[in-house]
């Protein structure tokens, strides 16, 4: 459509939209609100934030934050929320854009001074201090698709750039006769091909865009991140010389969002058709900031895929633990103890052999190595032996660990056999690790794996009993 017609459209949307004004206080809050996290949310993920909508509305609404996401997202979405709200704050005052306010938006959005990785002006891989509310002080060119360089003001002439483009500014918003649109987008492509510090400049451009609008009594335009190759293709024209492809997206931005606020003063809805979407991710961003999603519930499969990646691991803990104490026993003897099911004959590639009376299935003589690595192939041996019972207690299945220290290894001494167990625990949703003897436990979902530190703050503490339990036995010798 051509740049005049969209224009007229603008201005007449918008005095349709005056005979509104002034808007009802809920219903102005309620539109804002909306304009805001749009805003807070594209504005964010076309320059790269990961966060989501609805880990935008969450942190910025509920101050929930994204579990996995870089810190740096959430500041940088915290830091561009607060500088709407300041625009919002003075709109309507007479403040002019200035050179120093300028400097003081940078400062909001960025909050902080921070590291980013850069391209050095020989080509070199590297970091750069990205500092806020100053001008650049090192080159930010940047190499486009074509491995071309696309170049902005140097450091050196920015200021000098940034002053002038405050002249501009100033004349033509002097003249009563330009539209407020061409004026913001044009003040927009300007600032871009200047690009006056280190981050931030795409955000900033879009900010003082839409003050510039605001101010004359138009809302924000509000680019879409999945409209972005658009947005940017008209940039890439007004590189070549062509501005009028860019004004014109410009004003169809700032159609969408009369359109939108009009809805809103007439009391229809203000949802776009992908909110309810938007609104689901935020439920569930807002659930999982209030415990684990659970994966898996307890079935013979889930059991059967615990036995494969789990229980290799804790075997592994468990036997290192207990293979501290070898030198002050003759052997020691592995056992595994299941519920018993007669369904499984295998359980995870172990085969079970049937007890005498049929009250467990066991089997026996594993290997310290083939336990740890497999779980799946008998062997007899003499020393290490590991051995797989199984039971059922009121519907709730258990593993039991055990290791028992066989012939305490000093002749003078008689102390008793020493059974050293851990006991796990499976519910619906959750198996339990536990210790025998201190009775210190850590639950986890089914999908998820012990970290070290959970599993060696149990097994530990399974081990001090153990030491205690010979010092005890030991505490009369004369050493």
């Amino acid at each position: 459509m051509e740049l005049s017609i969209l224009l007229a459209e603008a201005t007449s949307l918008r005095a349709e939209l005056d005979k509104f004004r002034p808007l009802d206080a809920v219903i102005e809050a309620r539109i804002l609100q909306k304009f805001r996290l749009d805003w807070n949310y594209h504005s964010n993920r076309i320059e790269g934030n990961k966060l989501t909508y609805g880990e935008t509305k969450a942190l910025i609404l509920f101050n929930l934050t994204a579990k996995g996401k870089p810190l740096q997202d959430h500041l940088e979405t915290f830091g561009h929320d607060e500088a709407i709200k300041w625009l919002i704050d003075i709109v309507k005052s007479e403040t002019e854009i200035t050179e120093t306010f300028i400097r003081q938006l940078h400062e909001l959005i960025l909050k902080e001074p921070y590291q980013k990785s850069a391209i050095t002006p020989n080509g070199q891989k590297g970091f750069r201090r990205i500092k806020i509310g100053a001008y650049k002080t090192e080159p930010n060119h940047v190499i486009t698709k074509t491995g071309e360089t696309f170049y902005f003001a140097t450091p050196e002439e920015t200021p000098a750039k940034m002053h002038d483009l405050m002249l501009w500014y100033r004349e033509k918003r002097a003249e009563n006769s330009i539209s407020p649109i061409l004026l913001a987008a044009e003040f927009h492509y300007k600032f871009i091909r200047i690009h006056p510090f280190d981050d931030g400049n795409g955000r900033m451009a879009r900010l003082l865009m839409n003050f510039i609008l605001m101010q004359s009594g138009f809302p924000p335009a509000i680019i879409k991140t999945e409209d972005k190759e658009n947005y940017y293709a008209a940039l890439q024209q007004a590189d070549a010389g062509i501005l009028e492809p860019f004004v014109e997206y410009i004003a169809e931005n700032v159609i969408r969002s009369l359109e939108l606020m009009l809805k809103g003063a007439k009391g229809e809805s203000i949802e776009d058709p992908d909110d309810l979407d938007k609104e689901i991710a935020l439920l569930e961003n807002q659930l999982k900031a209030k415990g684990e999603q659970i994966e898996k519930v307890k079935s013979e499969e889930t059991l059967k895929e615990w036995c494969e990646n789990v229980l290799p691991y804790l075997a592994e803990k468990f036997i290192e633990v207990n293979e501290k104490f070898k030198g002050f026993y003759v052997e020691r003897e592995y056992q595994l103890i299941h519920p018993n099911f007669d369904k499984y004959e295998t359980l995870a590639g172990v085969i079970f052999n049937k007890g005498k009376n049929n009250n467990n299935l066991k089997t026996t003589h594993f290997t310290k190595a083939n336990f740890v690595d497999k779980l799946n192939i008998m062997k007899d041996v003499e020393k290490h032996k590991i051995t797989l019972y199984f039971k059922q207690k009121n519907l709730r299945e258990s593993f039991e660990m055990i290791c028992n220290h066989k012939t305490f290894n000093r002749t003078d001494v008689n102390i008793t056999d020493y059974n050293y167990r851990l006991l796990i625990l499976f519910d619906d949703n959750y198996y339990h690790v536990k210790g025998r003897s201190s009775e210190k436990s850590i639950s986890k979902l089914y999908h998820q794996k012990p970290t070290d530190e959970e599993i060696n703050y149990i097994l530990q503490a399974e081990a001090k009993a153990h030491l205690q339990f010979i010092q005890e036995q030991t505490k009369d010798l004369p050493f």
